[in-house]
């Protein structure tokens, strides 16, 4: 079964404490309803990108570490799941409640190959 990232891409300067409580319940309603679906793998939330370390390669094998992410955008990924769904429909109809959920806009994309066969340490991300 297909696996695939919703990602809430956040502003730049977002302060999610000021959303309130009512947020953090849909997201957590959201958290259970996937759970219990079977579809949810994993979730998490990131600290800003201020909190970054970008890491960059360099002539003769050095590697350049800088404060911030690597990008310079107006967006940044404010947090994730990644969810086993059996099509990118379902995977779509996840991203429209995060949404919801998260008021913010989301990206939903499916990995490359079969994840459970490259991180066998996980295993539900080969139960079905």
């Amino acid at each position: 079964m297909p696996h695939y990232l919703v990602a809430i891409h956040h502003p730049d300067g977002y302060d999610g404490s000021v959303e309130g409580e009512a947020m953090m319940r849909d997201i957590d309603v959201l958290n259970e309803e996937m759970a219990a679906a079977g579809a949810r793998i994993f979730a998490a939330g990131l600290f800003p990108p201020s909190r970054a370390k970008s890491l960059r390669a360099q002539p003769g094998g050095k590697v350049l570490v800088t404060d911030g992410p690597y990008l310079e955008t107006k967006e940044h990924v404010g947090g994730f799941w990644l969810l086993k769904c059996a099509n990118v429909d379902e995977a779509v109809a996840w991203g429209r409640k995060a949404v919801v959920a998260c008021r913010a806009p989301v990206e939903v994309r499916e990995f490359l190959g079969r994840i459970e066969d490259d991180n066998p340490q996980i295993p539900a991300l080969g139960q079905d």
